[in-house]
């Protein structure tokens, strides 16, 4: 006989939890749609950073919905510390990866810039 405790969450709430989560994820997801057409690359520098900070945006929005949708099917108090465990790990490590990423992005899109010549300046 095991010794740690059993959650168990009905089928009913279970069922509804998952509908509630794939709602919001479409309204999500809906929303960054909008953001990333309703933002022009002239604000965030580059296309290609931009491009970038939706692509991880998106990324870490996914992976908290599969955090969410793996924690409604956990049955003990150990799975959950295991659960929240690994995702905070693997979260540290792409905001890590991503922070890196976007400061070189950001920096060779400040650097290209600089390269060009001002429009509207005389050259004497």
């Amino acid at each position: 006989m095991s010794t740690t405790p059993q959650f168990e969450i009905p089928t009913d709430m279970r069922t509804i939890t998952e509908k509630s989560m794939q709602q919001v994820r479409a309204a999500i997801s809906g929303y960054l749609q909008f953001f990333q057409r309703g933002i022009p690359s002239t604000v965030l520098g580059s296309s290609e950073l931009s491009d970038k900070v939706f692509g991880y945006t998106e990324r870490n929005v996914a992976n908290a919905f599969e955090f969410a949708q793996r924690f409604v099917q956990v049955r003990t108090l150990q799975d959950i510390v295991m659960l929240q465990t690994e995702f905070i790990r693997a979260q540290t490590e792409a905001m890590i990866e991503q922070a890196k990423d976007l400061t070189e992005t950001a920096t060779k899109a400040v650097m290209d810039s600089a390269k060009k010549p001002t429009e509207g300046c005389l050259s004497s």
